[in-house]
């Protein structure tokens, strides 16, 4: 995806690509303290998207469904989650 994403869901990620990617949160640890909103749970799998931060210059692993609030939005870095599947919509 070419620009940055906050807050999607399910529906409005899949208008953008029709994929849904899958991962595993392996690192739940050191919540930033100015971080409002969901946090995911270690070895629980969500639907994500990856999307490339051009703030962080870096890809950011965003939780679709998950609401938070600036500055993180939604977004965790990529090491706390492994990617297991993508499964294609058409």
């Amino acid at each position: 995806m070419p620009h940055e994403v906050a807050n999607l869901t399910l529906a409005e990620a899949t208008r953008h690509a029709p994929f849904i990617e899958y991962a595993r949160c392996l690192d739940a640890s050191q919540r930033p303290g100015n971080h409002a909103g969901d946090w995911p749970e270690e070895g629980q799998f969500y639907p994500v998207r990856v999307v490339e931060s051009h703030l962080e210059g870096m890809p950011l692993v965003h939780v679709l469904g998950f609401h938070g609030e600036a500055p993180y939005y939604n977004a965790y870095a990529p090491h706390r989650f492994e990617l297991l599947y993508t499964v294609w919509l058409n």
